[in-house]
């Protein structure tokens, strides 16, 4: 049974320096870590590492997006785990714009794993995030379900072997994850990047939601030089009481939004 989860922010992003910086995938809004969020990100590895090895993540599940991965990799590299890429965990994008198309979509673990070797394709995603976008509920729903399939699903696919387990997304879904877990829908939380949150699981509880209890939220004592670019689903753009739509990517107007929500059935868990 799990009874540790970890969730990170990826490391400070090398857009946020040069807005230039392109993505080594291809895939656009697919950018990587900037020098100081790699650093960022091993030090959260020597964090990690520093751990009684009783209290260490044995499984690393990631967003597919770049930024995430190469942040899970120090981690992964020190505690000589493989990554799991988990579309489920994956950013937060407001709904698109009517005709402008859909949002990126990372590709599939075995062709990652052309940038990461790390990365075990043996593992399927949960969930799929619409590339159309979601409301602001949206995202808290998608990740409220992702948390209902996914605890119960590495508990059942690695025999209980794991007890304690790392999540490695992006701000908006990171706060989703802690509120999730504390089925507590409207705390207030800022998460800064490479922030660590970790709760464990309440004895005896029921369920996924709800059933656990934080040890520290959004923290960034482990890092040298604390939390930077920390943020909150109060710096989204509001409109008639709705988040602002987003734009989607030129050449997707005709493709079909043909695979979200959950890849797996809750009877079968």
């Amino acid at each position: 049974m799990i009874e540790t989860i970890y969730i990170a922010r990826h490391g400070f992003r090398s857009n946020w320096i040069d807005p230039n910086c392109g993505s080594p995938t291809g895939l656009p809004r697919d950018h990587p870590l900037a020098a100081y969020g790699e650093t960022q990100a091993q030090e959260l590895a020597a964090y990690f590492q520093a751990l009684p090895a009783s209290k260490r993540p044995t499984a690393i599940f990631s967003s597919p997006f770049y930024r995430c991965l190469q942040t899970a990799l120090p981690v992964a590299s020190a505690l000589n785990l493989p990554i799991y890429a988990e579309h489920g965990i994956a950013e937060w994008y407001s709904p698109v714009a009517p005709g402008t198309g859909l949002h990126p979509r990372p590709k599939a673990a075995s062709e990652l794993r052309a940038y990461f070797p790390e990365i075990d394709p043996s593992w399927s995603s949960v969930w799929y995030p619409p590339r159309e976008g979601e409301d602001v509920e949206q995202v808290h729903a998608r990740v409220n379900g992702l948390l209902e399939l996914l605890v119960p699903e590495v508990e059942s696919r690695f025999s209980d072997k794991h007890k304690c387990i790392l999540l490695v997304s992006h701000a908006a879904t990171v706060i989703a994850l802690c509120r999730g877990l504390l089925a507590q829908p409207d705390m207030p939380l800022r998460v800064g990047c490479c922030s660590l949150s970790t709760f464990t699981r309440k004895p005896g509880a029921i369920g996924i939601l709800g059933a656990w209890e934080p040890k520290v939220l959004a923290d960034g004592s482990h890092l040298k030089d604390g939390m930077a670019r920390d943020w909150g689903f109060e710096d989204i753009q509001i409109s008639n009481g709705k988040v602002i739509n987003d734009i989607g990517i030129p050449g997707t107007e005709y493709l079909a939004d043909d695979t979200c929500g959950p890849q797996i059935q809750r009877s079968s868990l």
